[in-house]
């Protein structure tokens, strides 16, 4: 039997106090919560790594069916023509499609860049579960509810952003090379074009989340249905001065697919705060119905019971001591 007053005892009473099955209200001091913050930014932070190390072998490693990942990477730099009149990458003989390393280490770093923000996206069930389980014992039910449906809508939001990041890249990097018609040649900096895809990629995946956002603040109960119909307007023609200011590469392509995409997810989330509002506001006059308020006149009070409750002392317990002082009669 371990000692009680053992170092390895005390740590696993806290982290006990700390779980939810011996704590289902989630109640700790500060210092617990720091405690507690710390071990899971610890465990997230081995999730990351976990998952850099997994992206930056398969960066060079075939995966089955699945091509390497330096290959998915420069796919839209490789799309564009080396040959013929419209003719605007450079290939370097006996190398083919490849970016060009202007330092020392430069190919190492971008391999390690490259294969962190796979392993985010690899990883993100284990690193996203340490964030649930810091913040989901200061929820209530419904809370955790709306917040593991936030969670998974916003995954998938993200990977479709990224994913039409993706299919616009090739287009938009012939037009932004083609400028100059003959008078340029290509051949991409690694450094310069990995930054370009993955800010672009970033930017697409943060974006769709705006959407989820508007109908999270429908659902709290900061936007109504009413007041985004009567800014709709206004809120596109925002969302395509987003889209030409967010884009890194200023392409028509990035800008107008970003802001068409963005404006159908905004009118996706027009309609759910819609459905949303027309189901509370049917509840809301049910209960009304129920209780007899909708039969009340403008200057009539309604009919809550205003008498204050006197604060008793709960009964004490059978066989309960005394606290140790003559009672005060």
């Amino acid at each position: 039997m371990a000692d009680p007053a053992s170092p390895r005892s005390g740590r696993r009473s806290k982290r006990r106090r700390r779980s939810r099955r011996h704590n289902p209200d989630g109640t700790m001091t500060l210092i617990e919560h720091i405690y507690e913050f710390r071990r899971r930014l610890g465990y997230a932070l081995l999730f990351v790594i976990a998952g850099g190390i997994l992206g930056f072998i398969w960066f060079g490693t075939k995966v089955g069916p699945i091509p390497k990942l330096g290959d998915i990477i420069t796919g839209p730099y490789c799309a564009l023509p080396s040959t013929g009149p419209s003719a605007t990458r450079i290939e370097f003989p006996g190398h083919g499609c490849t970016l060009l390393q202007t330092q020392p280490f430069e190919n190492f770093m971008i391999q390690l860049k490259v294969g962190i923000a796979a392993g985010l996206v690899l990883i993100a069930p284990g690193w996203l579960y340490q964030v649930w389980a810091f913040i989901a014992p200061g929820l209530y039910s419904k809370e955790r509810k709306y917040a593991l449906s936030f969670v998974g809508f916003a995954t998938i939001l993200f990977a479709g952003g990224a994913v039409l990041a993706y299919l616009l890249i090739p287009n938009a990097l012939k037009l932004l090379v083609g400028f100059g018609g003959g008078e340029f040649s290509t051949a991409l900096a690694g450094d310069k074009y990995i930054s370009f895809v993955l800010s672009l990629l970033l930017i697409f995946g943060v974006s769709f989340e705006l959407p989820l956002l508007v109908v999270m603040l429908n659902f709290i109960g900061v936007l109504r249905y009413e007041k985004l119909k009567k800014w709709r307007r206004g809120l596109i023609f925002a969302l395509f001065v987003f889209a030409a200011f967010a884009t890194p590469g200023s392409d028509p392509f990035s800008m107008i697919g970003l802001a068409a995409a963005l404006t159908v997810l905004f009118e996706l989330s027009i309609q759910v705060a819609r459905i949303h509002d027309h189901r509370a506001d049917k509840r809301l006059d049910k209960v009304r119905q129920d209780e007899g308020w909708d039969k009340l006149s403008d200057d009539e009070a309604a009919p809550f019971d205003y008498t204050p409750s006197t604060a008793e002392e709960p009964p004490a317990k059978p066989g309960a001591k005394s606290g140790g002082t003559d009672d005060v009669t």
